[in-house]
C-alpha cells in the first residue's frame, strides 16, 4: 500500500501533520472516481479530486451534518439553509461548481445513490431541480470523502454534469463514539447529537461489519423583527383601525382595540426544527482469495417542523375567526423516511476483477400540517392536516469488469436502472374547498373561505400517481501510465432510456509530468442527465375560484403530459446535454507545498426549469383543456434554457514543522459564473418572457449563489493541543425580488471559524469552538422584498444562524 502523502486538497478541513503521517498508512490514499484504476492517488488524476478525511474534520470543525462540513471545505460547494420554503426548509440544496443539485452525483462506495423525491418549487437555489439529501448519512459512518470537481457522465451516467461526490464508509475495528452540543448566540437553535460506531471481524482475515448509529436535534431559530408592528407600516393601522377612514391609530392602540397583544403578531422566521436517527452499516466476508460478499446501506428517518406564511387576523378569506381570532401561523411538519442497501460479490480470476451488485434506495416524505384551517369549512374545519407525500426508489444492478495490464488498466460492465416515482393524495379537507353546506365546491355554488389546508395546500386524487422507467447502460474505460509521468483516461457510455431514447457519451483525460513535481492535466468530455421522474410527473395543481370570474379553475404547477402543457404546446421533457472542458496544473515547488490550478468550461443544452407562473387565455377554453381541465395560470417543467459556466478552482497547501508542533496552512479558492445562453419557448406561447421565465428565475441560475468563494485554514497540533482557525470568504449574491420586490446586491462575507482541541488521555478528546465567530449575517434586506420587514434577513452565503458555539467529546475504544 502506498504511503499516505501529506495532504493537499483537503481545502480548509483538519490537515494531517507530518508526525501523523506514520499513523494514517492503513488508510488507502486511492481515487475510485474519475476512473477506475484503483492504484493510483489523487496527486496523480488528470482531473481535479479532493480526498478528505472525515474523521480528522469532523473533529475540530463546528460542523456536524456532511453538507455543512463540506460547505466550509470546498469553496466550489454550496448548502444554505431555508426558511419559510415547504420541503426544502428540511432537505438543504446543495451545488458543486455553480451547477444545480441534480447535476452533481452522488455514489456511496463507489454505488449510485438514490436522490430524495422533494423538487425544489420555492424560488430557492436549485429551483426546479431534485437532489441527493447528505444528510441522510450520519457522519460518524463516513472514512472520508471523494470529490471530484470534473463532469464524469461518461463513466458514471446520469447527473454527473458538474462532478461527483463519493462516500467511503468505515470498515474500522474498534469502536468509537462522540457527543456534541452547541447553541447560537442568540441562544436558539439548539444542537444536541451522539453517535457510536462499531466494527468487529466475522471471523475470518479481512473480514468485518462495522456499524453506525447517530442521533440529533436541531433546535428551530427566529430571525425575525417580532414585537415591531411597525415593520407593517400604514397598512397595518389601515387594516387594523376600526374607522380605516379616519385618522391613523397607534399600534399599540390598535391592538387595545382588537384585544389583542404584540405576540399576536409574532413570526416564527429561520432555520426548521430537526430530529433525525441513523443506522447504518457496511460489512465485508471474504470467502478464499478470489471471492467475496459485501453489503453496506441504512435507514434515516427525519422529522421537521417548519413555519409558514402569518395569516394575519384581516385576512377573512384564509382564517375561521371562531377558531383563530387573532390569525395564525401553520407548522409544516415532515416525516422523511430514507432507506438504502446494496449486496454485491467481487470475483478475482487470473487478475480480472468482477463486481456484481444490486443497489436499492427509496426516499418517502410525508406532509403533515399543524396550526392552521380549511376557511371554507368554518367553524367545522380540523386545525390539523395530513396533506398527502411522495417518495421515490430506485434499483440498480451493476455489473464491472477491470484488469491491470503493465501500464494499461482496462474497465467494462453494464448497468440497469429501475425507478419509480408516487405522489399520494392527503385528507380531503387538506385540498378541497367547500360550499356553505360542506359538500366540495362547484360551479356556482357558495363558498364562504378559501380551501385546503392553509400554508400548505394538500395533494388531492387528482395529483396522485405512480410512475416508472427504467434504464440500460455499457460503458468502457481504459487508461495508461507512464512511470507516473504520463497518465490518459478515456471513457465511452452508451444508455438507454424507456421514456426518452438512446444516449452516448465520451471523455478523454491527459496528465503529464513535464518536470519532476511539475505536471499539467486536462481533460473534455460530454454528458447528460436524464429528466428526473419527479421533474415529468411532479404536480400540486388544485382547484379555485377563478379571479376573472369564470367559476371554478385550476392553478398550480402541472406535468408535461397534461392537457394544459399539451395546449401551450409544451413538449415532453428530454435530457440535458453538456460539454465539459478542463485546463490545469499541479505544482510541489518545495517539501511540504503543494498548489494545483485548474480552470473549467460546461456548456449545458436544453437545461430542465420549472417556469414562471403563465397566464394563457386558452387554459381557460373549455372547448380546448375540456371542461374538467380549465386552468387560469400555471407552472411547467421545460427544457427552456441553453447555459454556460465557466470558473477556475486554486488550492495552496503548505505543511510547516513551527516550535515543536506542526503547522498547516491552506488557501483554496474558487470563482464560477454561469450564464443563460438561450432561451427555448413553445413556438405558439404568446407569454412575454418575465412571464415565461422570469427575472427573478434568472436570478438563481446566474447571481443567487455566490461567484467567488474561498477558505483560508490554519491548524497547528502541538502536543495534546490541536488548534483551528478559518475564515471563509463568501462573494456578492445578487437577489430579484420579481414580481413584488426589487434587485438587491449582497455585499461580500468573511466567516470565521475557531476551535481547540485538547486529548484528554490517549482515547479520549475535548473540542470547543465556534462557527462564525463574529456573528457575521448576510446584509438587511431591502423593505420590499422583507414581507413588510418580516424576512429580516435572505437566506443567502453563509445563512441566517450567526454565531454558533460547540463543544464535543470524542472517544476511541
Amino acid at each position: 500500500m502506498k504511503k499516505l502523502s501529506i495532504s493537499v486538497l483537503l481545502l480548509g478541513a483538519v490537515f494531517v501533520s507530518a508526525q501523523e503521517l506514520e499513523k494514517e498508512k492503513q488508510i488507502e490514499d486511492v481515487i475510485i472516481v474519475g476512473n477506475r484504476n484503483a492504484k493510483r492517488t489523487k496527486l496523480e488524476t488528470p482531473v481535479p479530486v479532493d480526498v478528505i478525511n472525515i474523521e480528522k474534520i469532523q473533529k475540530s470543525a463546528p460542523q456536524t451534518t456532511v453538507q455543512d462540513l463540506l460547505n466550509y471545505v470546498i469553496p466550489s460547494f454550496n448548502a444554505v439553509r431555508q426558511s419559510a420554503s415547504d420541503g426544502t426548509e428540511h432537505i438543504d440544496p446543495m451545488t458543486l461548481r455553480g451547477m444545480g443539485p441534480d447535476q452533481v452525483l452522488v455514489l456511496v462506495n463507489g454505488k449510485r445513490r438514490h436522490t430524495t423525491s422533494l423538487v425544489n418549487y420555492q424560488n430557492t437555489v436549485g429551483n426546479g431541480s431534485v437532489g441527493t439529501d447528505l444528510s441522510t448519512i450520519p457522519v460518524i459512518a463516513i472514512d472520508r470523502i471523494e470529490v471530484l470537481r470534473d463532469g464524469a457522465a461518461a463513466q458514471y451516467g446520469s447527473d454527473a454534469i458538474a462532478g461527483v461526490i463519493n462516500i467511503i464508509l468505515k470498515k474500522d475495528i474498534g469502536a468509537s463514539a462522540s457527543l456534541n452540543y452547541g447553541l447560537s448566540g442568540r441562544n436558539d437553535g439548539e444542537t444536541y447529537q451522539g453517535a457510536v460506531n462499531y466494527g468487529t471481524s466475522l471471523g475470518k482475515d479481512k473480514s468485518y461489519i462495522n456499524l453506525s448509529l447517530q442521533l440529533s436535534q436541531r433546535g428551530k431559530t427566529t430571525r425575525t423583527q417580532n414585537h415591531d408592528l411597525d415593520i407593517f407600516g400604514d397598512n397595518f393601522a389601515y387594516e387594523f383601525a376600526d374607522d380605516p377612514d379616519g385618522a391613523r391609530a397607534s399600534d399599540d392602540e390598535i391592538i387595545r382595540q382588537r384585544g389583542l397583544t404584540r405576540d399576536d403578531f409574532n413570526f416564527q422566521i429561520g432555520d426548521a426544527q430537526i430530529k433525525q436517527g441513523q443506522l447504518f452499516f457496511n460489512a465485508e466476508y471474504p470467502f478464499n482469495d478470489h471471492f467475496k460478499l459485501y453489503t453496506f446501506g441504512g435507514f434515516s428517518l427525519k422529522e421537521g417542523v417548519g413555519f409558514g406564511f402569518r395569516r394575519l387576523p384581516s385576512e377573512k378569506d384564509n382564517i375561521v375567526s371562531s377558531i383563530y381570532p387573532n390569525g395564525f401561523q401553520a407548522n409544516l411538519k415532515s416525516q422523511v423516511y430514507d432507506l438504502s442497501y446494496a449486496v454485491g460479490t467481487k470475483y478475482n480470476l487470473n487478475d480480472w476483477f468482477f463486481d456484481l451488485s444490486n443497489t436499492f434506495g427509496s426516499n418517502t416524505f410525508n406532509y403533515n400540517v399543524d396550526n392552521t384551517n380549511n376557511a371554507s369549512l368554518g367553524a367545522k374545519s380540523p386545525t390539523s392536516f395530513y396533506a398527502g407525500a411522495h417518495s421515490f426508489l430506485q434499483n440498480t444492478i451493476n455489473l464491472d469488469v477491470s484488469k491491470n495490464l503493465n501500464n494499461f488498466n482496462i474497465a467494462f460492465g453494464g448497468e440497469f436502472r429501475f425507478e419509480e416515482y408516487q405522489i399520494k393524495a392527503g385528507d380531503e379537507a387538506s385540498y378541497a374547498r367547500y360550499d356553505i353546506n360542506g359538500n366540495i365546491a362547484t360551479p356556482g355554488s357558495t363558498v364562504i373561505g378559501n380551501g385546503g389546508s392553509q400554508s400548505f395546500m394538500g395533494f388531492s386524487p387528482d395529483n396522485a400517481l405512480k410512475k416508472s422507467r427504467h434504464s440500460t447502460a455499457v460503458y468502457a474505460d481504459v487508461s495508461y501510465d507512464l512511470d507516473k509521468k504520463l497518465n490518459i483516461d478515456a471513457a465511452a457510455r452508451f444508455e438507454n432510456y424507456s421514456d426518452f431514447g438512446n444516449t452516448l457519451n465520451g471523455k478523454l483525460a491527459i496528465r503529464y509530468e513535464f518536470i519532476k513535481n511539475y505536471a499539467i492535466r486536462g481533460a473534455v468530455g460530454t454528458g447528460f442527465r436524464a429528466p428526473s421522474l419527479q421533474q415529468q410527473y411532479f404536480n400540486n395543481s388544485y382547484a379555485d375560484i377563478s379571479t376573472s370570474g369564470i367559476g371554478i379553475v385550476r392553478k398550480g404547477i402541472f406535468t408535461t403530459d397534461s392537457k394544459a402543457a399539451e395546449v401551450l404546446g409544451f413538449d415532453k421533457l428530454k435530457q440535458e446535454t453538456s460539454v465539459n472542458g478542463s485546463l490545469g496544473f499541479t505544482l510541489k515547488p518545495a517539501k511540504g507545498l503543494f498548489i494545483t490550478l485548474d480552470g473549467y468550461w460546461i456548456g449545458v443544452k436544453d437545461r430542465i426549469v420549472i417556469t414562471s407562473n403563465i397566464t394563457d387565455e386558452r387554459l381557460s377554453d373549455p372547448e380546448l383543456v375540456g371542461e374538467n381541465n380549465v386552468a387560469e395560470s400555471g407552472r411547467f417543467f421545460a427544457n427552456a434554457i441553453d447555459t454556460e459556466t465557466k470558473g477556475v478552482d486554486l488550492v495552496v497547501s503548505y505543511d510547516w514543522k513551527l516550535a515543536g508542533g506542526n503547522l498547516n496552512i491552506n488557501l483554496a479558492g474558487n470563482y464560477t459564473e454561469t450564464k443563460i445562453t438561450d432561451f427555448h419557448f413553445p413556438q405558439n406561447l404568446g407569454t412575454p418572457q418575465n412571464e415565461f421565465f422570469g427575472p427573478d428565475q434568472i436570478n438563481i441560475i446566474e447571481t443567487l449563489s455566490p461567484k467567488a468563494k474561498a477558505t483560508l485554514g490554519l491548524n497547528y497540533g502541538i502536543g495534546k493541543f490541536n488548534f483551528l482557525v478559518r475564515n471563509t470568504y463568501f462573494g456578492k449574491v445578487i437577489r430579484d425580488g420579481y414580481p413584488f420586490g426589487g434587485v438587491q446586491e449582497f455585499a461580500p462575507k468573511i466567516v470565521t471559524d475557531v476551535s481547540v482541541g485538547y486529548d484528554i488521555t490517549k482515547n479520549v478528546n475535548l473540542t470547543i469552538g465556534a462557527n462564525n465567530l463574529l456573528d457575521v449575517f448576510p446584509d438587511l434586506q431591502i423593505y420590499e422584498n422583507s414581507y413588510y420587514g418580516v424576512f429580516k434577513y435572505a437566506p443567502v452565503q453563509m445563512g441566517t444562524l450567526g454565531s454558533y458555539f460547540f463543544g464535543r467529546v470524542n472517544f476511541n475504544f
